[in-house]
Order: structure tokens, then C-alpha cells, then sequence
């Protein structure tokens, strides 16, 4: 089985909004509706999960049936109170439901990221079934400064080795709980999501190409810029 999983727990603090910036409207179309479509086109994904925050789950269910006409392979369920946990409570809900399998691949995706393409989403799935566990990134094209008291220059690190992070983060679901389960508190506490668990264990997370475009929806720029790339296509 292939799992799609959304995630839908962002508050929308750094957007300035009372609605969580999922659910604010992308020409006329909540954010996360333009994910979700994209995952319902691919025929090798079995099951949608979308979690999302407790008191969000009614709105969601109802978000979902206004745009989408057939709901049969999403369910909709509480994440957690960070991105790992939430992932947690997707699989836990994965293994409850329908059983795991040693050949199940779990593809993890911002909601909030709503122009992943077919290419990218096929791309996880056939190196998570050759590598067990992948991330879409991009080259950094800009020189990253580290800074370790956020006031001045500590470190330049090789731009050429720098990538920025995207989604999909992708992995064959076994080995992700396996290693989840294996994390000392300390480290589960340190977590930012599922690629960090598997290098803490130091295991390989391959890179799959993303897109410029892949974007991530946080600020009011990032909607601005969003619309004109949505003009554009």
C-alpha cells in the first residue's frame, strides 16, 4: 500500500491569521484542497490521511466533501502537538486501521505546499521502494550564514553541499515506526521530522529532486508569490 499523509497542523502565526493558513483561499480554494487533488490524480496511492488539529476535523471533513467528489480513500484524523508526533499518530492510525505491510510507503507532504507535481510525487515512490527512506529538496542558491548567538557570522558552510529542504519526505512505513521506536526521549524531543530520526540512528535519507515552485505558504509574501505562481500556469 501506498499512504499519502497531509500535514494540516500549522495555526497560521507567522500569516497573521485566525484561520490557519491551510485553510485560507488560494484563488478562490483553500490551500491544502490544491495538495490533495494532486495525490488523488496519482493512481499508485491507495489512502489519504490528513491530520490536522482536534478542534479543525469537522471543518476539514466538510472543506474535503465541498471540492472533492469522492472521499472513500481520505480519512481525517487529529495530529499531534509537533510535525513528529503528528506523524506518529498518521502511522499509529495506519496500523490500527488497515495493518502494515513490509512493502508499505508512507509519503509525508506540507499542506501548505500546494504545488507538488506528479513528477516529484512518483519520484518518492520509486526511490522509497529502492532506498527506504527519501526527501525532495532543492540546491541552496544563496550562501547560508550560521550564526551561533543570532547576532553575528559563526560558520559559512560550502554552499555546494547545501540543500534546502522540501516535501514530500517519504519511507517504507515499517522501517520509519521501527526507528521512531528506537529514539531515546532526548532525541525524540529533538526531532524536526522523519528525516532527522533516521540520520540520529544514522541511517541514509536520499535526495530526490524538487521544484523551485514547491513552495511553502507561511507569510503573506509567500501568498502574494503563491498567486502569481497559480497566474503563471
Amino acid at each position: 500500500m501506498v499512504y499519502a499523509m497531509i500535514l494540516a497542523g500549522g495555526n497560521g502565526t507567522r500569516m497573521g491569521s485566525k484561520l490557519p493558513k491551510q485553510y485560507l483561499l488560494l484563488n478562490n480554494k483553500p490551500i491544502f484542497i490544491y495538495s490533495l487533488e494532486q495525490f488523488l490524480l496519482n493512481k499508485s496511492i491507495d489512502k489519504i490521511i490528513i491530520c490536522c488539529p482536534m478542534g479543525w476535523i469537522n471543518y476539514t471533513d466538510d472543506i474535503v466533501k465541498k471540492y472533492i467528489d469522492n472521499t472513500l480513500t481520505i480519512d481525517i484524523i487529529e495530529g499531534g502537538e509537533s510535525r513528529p508526533e503528528t506523524l506518529m499518530n498518521g502511522c499509529n492510525f495506519i496500523s490500527e486501521k488497515y495493518g502494515i505491510k513490509n512493502d508499505d510507503i508512507i509519503i509525508t507532504h506540507d499542506a501548505v505546499r500546494p504545488f507538488i507535481n506528479q513528477r516529484i510525487i512518483n519520484d518518492n515512490i520509486k526511490y522509497t521502494k529502492k532506498h527506504g527512506a527519501v526527501s525532495t529538496a532543492i540546491k541552496a542558491s544563496d550562501t547560508i550564514f550560521e550564526s551561533n548567538d543570532n547576532k553575528t557570522i559563526s560558520n559559512i558552510p560550502i554552499r555546494d553541499k547545501l540543500y534546502h529542504a522540501q516535501t514530500p519526505q517519504s519511507f517504507n512505513l515499517k522501517k520509519l515506526m521501527s526507528v521512531y521506536q528506537s529514539l531515546t526521549d532526548d532525541e525524540l524531543n529533538s526531532l524536526t521530522d522523519g528525516c532527522k530520526a533516521f540520520i540520529l540512528k544514522n541511517k541514509p535519507v536520499y535526495l530526490i529532486d524538487g521544484e523551485p515552485s514547491n513552495i511553502k505558504i507561511t507569510t503573506p509574501f509567500d501568498l502574494i508569490l503563491a498567486e502569481n505562481i497559480l497566474s503563471k500556469q
